[in-house]
């Protein structure tokens, strides 16, 4: 038996008699367990009671998963010019996941500052998946007892077997080094070393800038927290304890001009990382160009033609074209149809790596689950460690996203290490890395002089409504917000504008984009795939984009 193990079974006793839920239990094993030692932490002993009882039954494989998410004290402003505050309070980032960023955790039993009390954690949970008879069985439980354990263990040995009546063929896993590592999101500032003063104090000033433009009616300003603390165990021998820390800004304006009300929405950079993701973003020098934007929003006019025209395409704008017309289509598992019943498969082919044109040669995108997106962590769900590869480099597409069970379809030996399970009681599966568009270089054209290259085209920014069909080819996008070009100039806001994309046409004709400086990642949490439906936070990266010659026509709802 483990000094773990045996330490828990001391402190809380075995059996059924032990039926408190995760907010109790949980909560308390973790705060009696130190941090940054994941062989010494009581949920090693846990996660052997799962381990031992999986090869009991003969698995080939068992995996078990602890999770716990909470929110940590935000900063929140609604203002309504002439009336005062609607009522500042702490925000948080729902859901747990969210912003950017990682690294090495701290050793010896170092204790994070944050972690939030009871009122702010949302109940833990484990979930076991193991192979067995050539196929994936999963269960989870929000109950931390050894009975429960146990039961739910054999519980996904069950599914795995009466799963396999159907098999096709045996799972197949890529092979994975085996980890005992402690992973801490790297941050410049804790979100907990800011005092809510300070926070709502920067919140307040980017509300009280924008409210001083006539026509304000309410101004919106946020910044929330989120945490997350996973543990993961494999029979393969991996004991992995991660701490992931989000931070997300939102600003949004709204206004009146006679009887029409319209909100600008600005998008701020959102990522894993702590309070310096508020005091990098742009929201106290773009507040007063906001809220006339809102202002202009109310008595802009339609675009008023149709036809083909040049595109100038924000970062915040772009975000949403790649999501749904590069990563999606790019996902093996969407390829090979394991998605086609809920969410469509792809037009991309496995024989289509190194041979595919998908874009112009200024067309390149990377993966990456290191950089500070929502979508970075240490280790996938798989145990895998995470890691940076090319999807597409001069317009050929030379990569695609695999996991540990989908790496053999393209001939890799290793996973990319894109499996994610929502919480503890989701089923992992291969879900999207931060997928980036790649600047130009230093010297490449700015924004403006991107503009002065456009005749007669469009610049959007935000994101709007979209559709797509089951391949991820033919596609019609929104925005949030539009501004006529003409002759090099932007002349006015306008609205009714959506544009069409038929993919690889669509990024062939990329004819500019900007360098490092104007390159911007913006995220979203709302990703859904899988039934039952999953979401996932990442984060799509992008420079300021011309792509010429586009339809573009009047919106839809």
């Amino acid at each position: 038996m483990s000094s773990s193990r045996r330490d828990f079974l001391k402190k809380f006793g075995a059996g059924a008699a032990l039926t408190l839920y995760s907010r109790d239990l949980f909560g308390q094993v973790l705060a009696d367990s130190p941090q940054g030692r994941p062989l010494e932490t009581r949920f090693k002993g846990l996660a052997d009671i799962v381990l031992a009882e999986g090869k009991l039954a003969g698995c080939s494989y068992t995996d078990v998963r602890f999770t716990m998410t909470s929110t940590l004290p935000g900063a929140t402003v609604n203002l309504r010019p002439g009336g005062g505050p609607a009522g500042p309070g702490g925000g948080g980032f729902g859901g747990g996941r969210g912003g950017g960023g990682g690294g090495r955790g701290g050793a010896g039993g170092r204790r994070v500052q944050g972690i939030p009390s009871d009122a702010d954690r949302q109940p833990g949970g484990f979930g076991v998946r193991v192979i067995h008879s050539g196929v994936w069985g999963f269960a989870s439980s929000p109950i931390l007892t050894e009975d429960e354990l146990r039961r739910v263990t054999r519980v996904a040995v069950e599914v795995a077997k009466a799963s396999a009546i159907a098999k096709k063929a045996d799972m197949k896993l890529a092979p994975v080094k085996p980890y005992q590592e402690h992973y801490i999101t790297p941050m410049l500032k804790h979100p907990t070393s800011v005092s809510q003063t300070d926070k709502q104090a920067w919140a307040q000033a980017i509300a009280d800038k924008a409210a001083a433009v006539k026509g304000v009616t309410a101004v919106n300003v946020a910044c929330n927290h989120g945490y997350e603390w996973r543990y993961f165990a494999s029979s393969e021998g991996s004991y992995i304890e991660q701490e992931l820390f989000t931070t997300t800004p939102t600003f949004s304006v709204t206004a009146r001009v006679g009887d029409v009300t319209r909100t600008r929405n600005y998008s701020g950079v959102a990522g894993t990382g702590g309070w310096e993701f508020a005091e990098n973003c742009d929201f106290l020098d773009q507040a007063e160009k906001v809220a006339t934007d809102a202002v202009e929003m109310c008595t802009a006019k339609p675009l008023g033609s149709s036809g083909l025209k040049d595109l100038i395409l924000s970062p915040s704008h772009a975000m949403l074209t790649i999501h749904e017309i590069v990563a999606h289509a790019t996902e093996v598992d969407r390829i090979v149809g394991y998605e086609a019943n809920y969410a469509g498969t792809s037009f991309v082919k496995l024989s289509d790596v190194g041979k595919l044109k998908y874009g112009s040669k200024l067309f390149n995108v990377t993966c990456d689950k290191t950089s500070t997106g929502l979508g970075t962590v240490g280790f996938d769900d798989d145990g895998v460690k995470t890691q940076k590869w090319p999807l597409i480099r001069d317009g050929m597409l030379v990569g695609l996203q695999t996991n540990r069970e989908t790496a053999h379809f393209v001939g890799e030996k290793e996973s990319r290490g894109c499996t994610f399970g929502s919480t503890w009681r989701d089923y992992p599966f291969l879900r999207m890395p931060n997928v980036h568009v790649e600047p130009g270089p230093a010297n490449a054209p700015t924004r403006d002089q991107l503009i002065a290259d456009v005749k007669d085209g469009v610049m959007i920014d935000g994101r709007g409504s979209y559709s797509i069909d089951q391949q991820r080819y033919n596609g019609q996008f929104g925005g949030h917000i539009f501004w006529e070009i003409k002759n090099g100039k932007i002349t006015r806001q306008v609205t009714d504008v959506t544009y069409n994309a038929i993919t690889t046409d669509f990024w062939a004709n990329l004819d500019g984009i900007t360098g490092p400086k104007e390159w911007q990642m913006h995220g979203t949490g709302g990703d859904a795939k899988g039934q039952p439906t999953q979401t996932n936070s990442i984060s799509h990266g992008s420079p300021w984009m011309l792509i010429r010659k586009i339809n573009v026509g009047a919106a839809f709802d």
